[in-house]
């Protein structure tokens, strides 16, 4: 009686194991069919991060890792898309930032028979978890987003205890986020933003603490908020003409940071997407404000 017993919990087990391939292999089919156009790094790393990326045919500008994604078709030469730029690459489902997309090319695309998600990001870790497993139910992969966010959840805690074991006790560096697209547009970051979120991460203190998101640049806010590192992407140090030239703009001198040189230059693809690369992204910024703060 009790060897049928077991042949037939066996029995059971194994159809369920069969049902749950069969449902697995169904949502990948699903997914596989798909034709997906992504407006947002973020939203494109998180597709190929759920092994999706062959299926995205075309993106956005801002989209240039991995190495897959920087060679897609891009909707647009700029940041504004038209439904017929996008219609052309005949997609099924269209995932973009939430608010990025104009309403009426909303309306286009959804009177058309595509499928529109409005994603909306929040700064934070929990926030990333959820922005990647939403992407993941878009595109009917919940079980391989829920892995996807398990991975990111478990180097994130790696990251986080690094970062805790080598600040405790120790001061924090004030550190200043400029944002520079040529001496004239210039604008720093406040309380809220990605870059806020990431500083205080990575051990770190964001330098200003007045306002919230991004406002413009003057020499009067970089001199009160006297930072002890300068954080700029790549392209907006170049777009000043590299550190020597912001060294010598009017009040640097005057602030920590000026004063030592500490002018931290990183990759804005990694730093600014609150996704799958966020453990990537606040271990690198991390390393390098010890590497100053210690000499």
């Amino acid at each position: 009686m009790k060897q049928k017993t077991h042949k037939t919990n066996m029995h059971r087990g194994f159809r369920c194991m069969i049902l749950l391939a069969c449902i697995i292999s169904a949502q990948w089919s699903l997914a596989a069919e798909q034709r997906i156009v992504t407006l947002s790094s973020a939203i494109t790393e998180t597709v190929f991060a759920l092994g999706l990326g062959s299926h995205i045919v075309a993106t956005d500008v801002t989209s240039i890792s991995p190495q897959a994604a920087a060679d897609l078709p891009r909707v647009s030469q700029n940041r504004s898309v038209s439904a017929e730029g996008i219609m052309a690459f005949q997609p099924d489902i269209v995932l973009a930032p939430e608010k990025d997309v104009p309403a009426a090319v909303v309306q286009h695309l959804r009177q058309s028979g595509i499928t529109f998600i409005a994603l909306r990001q929040m700064f934070s870790e929990k926030g990333a978890y959820r922005f990647i497993q939403e992407i993941a139910n878009a595109l009917d992969v919940p079980e391989e987003g829920k892995a996807v966010v398990y991975r990111t959840k478990t180097a994130m805690q790696r990251v986080n205890t690094l970062v805790q074991e080598q600040t405790v006790g120790k001061n924090k560096p004030k550190v200043l986020f400029i944002y520079a697209r040529g001496a004239g547009a210039m604008s720093v970051s406040g309380k809220g933003s990605s870059l806020d979120a990431l500083i205080e991460l990575s051990g770190g203190r964001n330098a200003v603490q007045e306002f919230a998101d991004f406002k413009p640049y003057t020499t009067e806010a970089l001199v009160n908020a006297n930072p002890d590192i300068i954080l700029m992407f790549d392209f907006g140090v170049s777009s000043l003409g590299g550190k020597k030239a912001i060294l010598k703009m009017p009040g640097m001198r005057l602030t920590n940071a000026g004063k030592r040189e500490h002018i931290l230059v990183m990759n804005p693809s990694l730093l600014v997407n609150f996704s799958t690369r966020l453990p990537e992204a606040v271990g690198l910024l991390h390393r390098e404000l010890m590497a100053l703060t210690t000499h």
